[in-house]
């Protein structure tokens, strides 16, 4: 979901990209004094440096993209994640005012993914892994006197990779429990009316009529205000239980879903919800493959 938000990211300003990113937006000034320091920071300056460059932009453009394929299959991550990282964080700063929050999760994010091991299952290197194991084993398996020189899963890979998770657990606790309680100092929203103002604006009123019907009825709105509160409040006391954790994932992903419909942020949601799903357990996704394949093979059956 990560490798799919980038690709939306990167897919949905292509048209824009030389006039919001590339050469037409050096009149704003980031180009000659960036806001960012990434971009000041030579590891992090490729894109800044080829920015004048609309030929040579693209084809760096073009690069993240392809990285950003791969990283969404799995292929050779512990590769791939350095270099889409640097490129990212260059693409991303090198014009910091069109940046948003969701930008920040996903860096944090893939920092924290550099300690984990996110392709152990639907990855093109878990498929490798498996043809090696048949075959006789790796490297990993390989002996000296008798011993196994590294096992498959090293004791210090799976403690860095259950640590990744606790930091991207704690970190997204942080946003959701300080979001909420900047929320419940302003006016607007212990008013009740926060949620109205920005779908009625130009920027974030992507779907004016619906922004209408969904304000229609002012309870509504101070449901949705007041209940974002209190679920991004209680969120990380909700996860220490299986049904509360339910609901608190399902209440947080509506909300997420709703910001992207409503306001026209479909990338930050989606980069929010796929942090979300560190919290569901494999036993879940198990089911719920079981349960898709089920009913696959039921409709097949019948057609």
């Amino acid at each position: 979901m990560f490798g799919i938000a980038g690709l939306g990211i990167l897919g949905s300003n292509w048209s824009t990209r030389l006039y919001a990113f590339g050469p037409g937006s050096l009149w704003n000034g980031q180009w000659a004094a960036p806001s960012s320091d990434f971009p000041q920071i030579w590891l992090f300056s490729i894109f800044r440096t080829v920015m004048p460059n609309a030929a040579a932009y693209t084809a760096m453009y073009l690069l993240v993209a392809v990285l950003a394929v791969m990283f969404t299959l799995g292929w050779r991550f512990k590769i791939v994640l350095p270099i889409y990282f640097v490129l990212w964080v260059s693409l991303i700063e090198a014009q910091d005012l069109l940046g948003d929050q969701g930008d920040n999760m996903y860096r944090i994010a893939l920092i924290l993914l550099f300690f984990a091991d996110p392709c152990q299952r639907w990855a093109l290197d878990a498929r490798r892994r498996r043809k090696a194991a048949e075959r006789g084993g790796s490297w990993l398996a390989q002996t000296w006197r008798g011993r196994p020189l590294l096992a498959d899963k090293p004791e210090y890979q799976s403690l860095f990779h259950n640590l990744s998770l606790v930091a991207l657990t704690a970190q997204v606790c942080f946003v959701y429990a300080s979001g909420a309680l900047y929320k419940a100092g302003g006016a607007p929203w212990s008013g009740g009316e926060a949620i109205y103002d920005p779908l009625h604006t130009v920027q974030f009123g992507t779907w004016p009529a619906l922004s209408e019907l969904v304000t229609a009825w002012g309870p509504s709105v101070t449901i949705a205000a007041w209940g974002s509160i209190i679920l991004q409040m209680c969120f990380p006391m909700m996860l220490l239980t299986h049904p509360t954790r339910v609901v608190a994932l399902i209440g947080i992903m509506g909300f997420h879903l709703g910001i992207a419909l409503l306001m026209g942020l479909p990338w930050f949601s989606l980069t929010m919800i796929a942090i979300d799903f560190v919290f569901i357990t494999e036993k879940t996704w198990t089911k719920a493959i079981s349960t898709v394949r089920g009913a696959w093979s039921g409709a097949a059956r019948a057609a």
